[in-house]
């Protein structure tokens, strides 16, 4: 496990992006009201294009995902969790339920190009911050809501996290052995699946502004994404009537695709056609018969006598390391990886040639891990990364940048009780 004071020698440092390079949403601001992680992961992917993502929080707790395990008593508020989702924001502590920092709020919106919520059905029209006011107060505003469920119909009332859309959407009861319950992916999956839908809306709606020079209502709802996320198998049973069935670690549709063991572990090989099959058989195990079979010469064959061809491939695979492995696989063209820990990928080679994990500055603790966001962009690059902030760390540098207040309207504003409590 990395720990806080290995991180300088273990992580290299982020790279920097070229400073004469423009951004693929430089001069696009985002009010982001979202927590947790299917809104703020989001937003975050803005940020990372370049957008100003300012983070309205409740001042004193914030983002209850701050809180998040583990955390560390030199970083109040800035758990591991939520430097994951919230890289290259500003935050800005605002007591929502005060006239005055609702003002502020909607003098923020008035000026922006994207809000993002995630809050219950009902909370933003009782702040006055409902997509109809906000739209009249701004025409050319994306206003985007992530609820758990629609916020129209029977279930707008309806709270809801990842594990449990993982569930009512038959995700679950695709996942795990045919001899036990359904198994939720410990990863946020639905979340995180949610995100990049968000993203994606975020970005048609800003285009489609460019013809109509209109803003826009947009949802994204975590349930109906939890459907989306569930790929191929709705349309196989709507077309054919396939329920998905538990396979454990084993493809339905594709044999022998399935964790395989070795003198020192385990790995997946993914058997996807019957070229593969052969390279796999005839190439690497030299065994033309076993190829040549007509059990298992055609994918249907091999689907069927899976209990048959699988003993064959593991006494095949047991009696050398993975290392040997590895290369043969690498060589015929084999999809296959080795089966490995979060840790064991972190330090792994393939991460390392990417530059996935860096360390970038920290004003605390010197510095923090960073996870490399995915898209990279060749003429736009993503914007060099800052660490997540810590609460309200924004607030008066975003009022006096944004909304031009001097230090006469700030006083007022902490003396009203816009910032909470003092």
């Amino acid at each position: 496990m990395f720990q806080l004071d290995q991180i300088e020698r273990q992580l290299p440092v982020a790279p920097t992006r070229n400073p004469a390079a423009p951004t693929a949403l430089g001069g696009i601001r985002v009010i982001d009201f979202s927590h947790f992680i299917a809104g703020p992961y989001a937003t975050m992917m803005l940020a990372d294009f370049g957008a100003d993502v300012i983070k309205i929080e409740a001042p004193g707790k914030g983002d209850d995902f701050r809180h998040y395990p583990p955390t560390d008593p030199k970083l109040p508020a800035q758990g591991a969790s939520f430097f994951f989702a919230n890289r290259n924001k500003r935050s800005v502590a605002l007591d929502l339920k005060n006239s005055a920092a609702l003002e502020l709020v909607r003098e923020l919106i008035a000026v922006s190009d994207v809000l993002v919520e995630n809050f219950s059905t009902g909370v933003m029209q009782r702040f006055g911050l409902d997509p109809q006011t906000c739209l009249k107060l701004n025409p050319r505003l994306v206003y985007c809501s992530v609820p758990a469920y629609s916020r129209d119909g029977e279930f707008a009332d309806r709270p809801g996290f990842d594990p449990v859309v993982q569930a009512e959407s038959g995700f679950m009861s695709m996942n795990g052995h045919a001899d036990r319950d359904g198994v939720r992916a410990l990863s946020p999956v639905m979340d995180l699946g949610t995100s990049m839908m968000v993203s994606n809306t975020v970005l048609a709606a800003l285009m489609a502004r460019h013809a109509t020079g209109r803003g826009q209502y947009c949802e994204v709802s975590l349930f109906d994404s939890a459907v989306a996320m569930l790929g191929y198998a709705p349309m196989q049973y709507l077309l054919g009537g396939m329920e998905p069935q538990r396979n454990g670690n084993v493809s339905p549709d594709t044999s022998p695709s399935g964790v395989f063991h070795c003198t020192d572990g385990s790995f997946y090989v993914n058997s996807g056609n019957d070229r593969i099959f052969e390279r796999l058989v005839a190439g690497v195990l030299q065994r033309p018969d076993v190829a040549a079979d007509p059990r298992f010469n055609n994918r249907v064959g091999r689907n069927q006598h899976r209990a048959e061809l699988f003993p064959l491939l593991e006494q095949a695979f047991a009696d050398k390391p993975w290392a040997y492995w590895s290369a043969k696989f690498r060589e015929a063209g084999i999809p296959s990886g080795q089966v490995r820990t979060v840790s064991q990928a972190l330090a792994s080679d393939e991460v390392a040639a990417r530059g996935l994990v860096t360390r970038v500055s920290h004003p605390v603790a010197g510095w923090v891990p960073n996870l490399t966001p995915p898209a990279r962009l060749q003429d736009t690059p993503v914007v060099d990364p800052v660490a997540a902030p810590s609460l309200g760390q924004h607030t008066q540098e975003v009022l006096r940048e944004v909304l031009g207040c001097d230090d006469a309207r700030l006083a007022q504003l902490s003396a009203a009780g816009a910032f909470g409590a003092t």
